[in-house]
């Protein structure tokens, strides 16, 4: 959050406060259901989760992609009725807040309600630009964008520098992220792997050109917006 606004001692405090409990939680767990009525939202204090939907066959599509400092459930505060899941992709550190305590901060705290409400429009941003991402552009730019994304955001909460970063996907995550099948996503790691853009030895991952994975992706960072501006 702070990386885009500047929050008060004051602020600071009530977010730590507004975490009721901690779970921890092991890879592949769900967290919340499609169809549930949470009444609490989840921080991420560590790890990797997804939002995801299931099709009637049991096929799975990732949506979304969340790591540490995320709210991967904000919006069920005001809609109520969750319309997809949300599940771990590996062991994390969770923080419940009560939605009583997210009520208490839209009411008595506004720049923190609209820090909160930034949070949300950012969901939107990256889901615009992943649907982009998988309707017009082949899949090795699909890969490549994906990377040169997490990368950037990991690097805003201090879990990635100097190009190198922590990816612990199995490839049926990233294929269904990326609407591929697990074949197709070994075919495209490969031909990164050999076109000696990255070296990926799972959950390692060393960007060597950087400059050549964004022409790849056609990757443009202006939607995800990190730059520090007060709201």
């Amino acid at each position: 959050m702070e990386r885009r606004d500047s929050l008060s001692a004051e602020e600071r405090a009530v977010l730590e406060e507004a975490v009721a409990r901690v779970r921890v939680l092991g890879p592949h767990e769900d967290v919340v259901r499609e169809g549930d009525r949470p009444t609490d939202s989840t921080l991420v204090l560590d790890g990797v989760t997804c939002r995801y939907n299931l099709l009637g066959d049991g096929k799975r599509q990732i949506t979304a992609i969340h790591v540490t400092g995320d709210f991967v459930d904000l919006h069920s505060f005001p809609l109520k009725v969750m319309d997809h899941g949300v599940a771990t992709l590996t062991t994390c550190r969770l923080g419940v807040v009560p939605h009583a305590r997210l009520k208490a901060i839209t009411e008595q705290f506004p720049h923190l309600t609209r820090v909160l409400w930034l949070s949300t429009l950012m969901d939107g941003s990256m889901h615009r630009q992943w649907i982009v991402s998988m309707g017009r552009m082949p899949a090795l730019g699909q890969l490549a964008h994906l990377l040169c994304e997490l990368y950037l955001r990991l690097e805003a909460v201090n879990e990635a520098s100097e190009l190198r970063f922590k990816l612990p996907l199995t490839q049926t995550d990233l294929a269904d992220t990326l609407g591929l099948t697990p074949v197709h996503v070994n075919r495209i790691v490969q031909e990164l792997r050999q076109s000696g853009v990255v070296v990926w030895r799972t959950p390692d991952v060393q960007i060597l050109d950087w400059d050549r994975l964004v022409r790849l992706a056609e990757f443009d960072p202006r939607y995800l917006h990190l730059h520090h501006e007060p709201r």
